[in-house]
């Protein structure tokens, strides 16, 4: 379907708004995360992974969520490698974990400290952030998920003009 939407002379913001239009959530997500900064685009899936982190999340997910933010406010190797701990401890298996899988795949050398360098692929990082996009829109009360998916494009748009993408309340069914 998003291929049938591209047409010659439409903008990327366009081409975004109809995507949206046309209610095609996960190609809006795939093309915002590909289409933001590395460091604009962790941040989009922290907001997201945030919103809907359960109150009774286990502690490593909770960590790797903090560890990719901590990133996002100091982008240092310490941090980006950091990151990829707390998401190996958190199992791979909530949006607070792909956050920070994302971190690590964002630039620098995924090869262990002292050996040859072994960089991420260029669609590594934004692929990650989708990830996390479309699991946290799912993964609890998937039958919000167009709300939500809603809330998460406006979140990532808002970064794209410069904002904080924050959602200004969490995400319930009255919402």
């Amino acid at each position: 379907m998003a291929k049938a939407i591209l047409t010659p002379g439409l903008s990327p913001g366009d081409f975004l708004e109809a995507l949206i239009r046309e209610a095609q959530w996960p190609d809006a997500v795939r093309f915002l995360a590909h289409a933001l900064p590395r460091r604009e685009a962790v941040w989009w899936a922290c907001t997201c992974a945030r919103f809907t982190l359960p109150a009774d999340s286990a502690p490593e997910a909770v960590a790797a969520l903090q560890a990719a933010e901590a990133w996002v406010f100091q982008p240092t190797e310490e941090n980006r490698r950091a990151a990829m701990q707390k998401a190996e401890a958190a199992g791979f298996d909530t949006p607070a974990a792909w956050s920070a899988v994302s971190v690590f795949w964002s630039g620098g050398s995924m090869a262990p400290p002292g050996a040859p360098p072994v960089m991420p692929g260029e669609r590594l990082c934004p692929t990650a952030v989708a990830s996390t996009v479309l699991l946290a829109a799912v993964q609890t009360e998937p039958q919000f998920a167009e709300q939500k998916y809603r809330r998460f494009l406006e979140a990532g748009i808002d970064i794209a003009r410069g904002g904080s993408g924050r959602p200004q309340q969490t995400f319930s069914a009255a919402s």
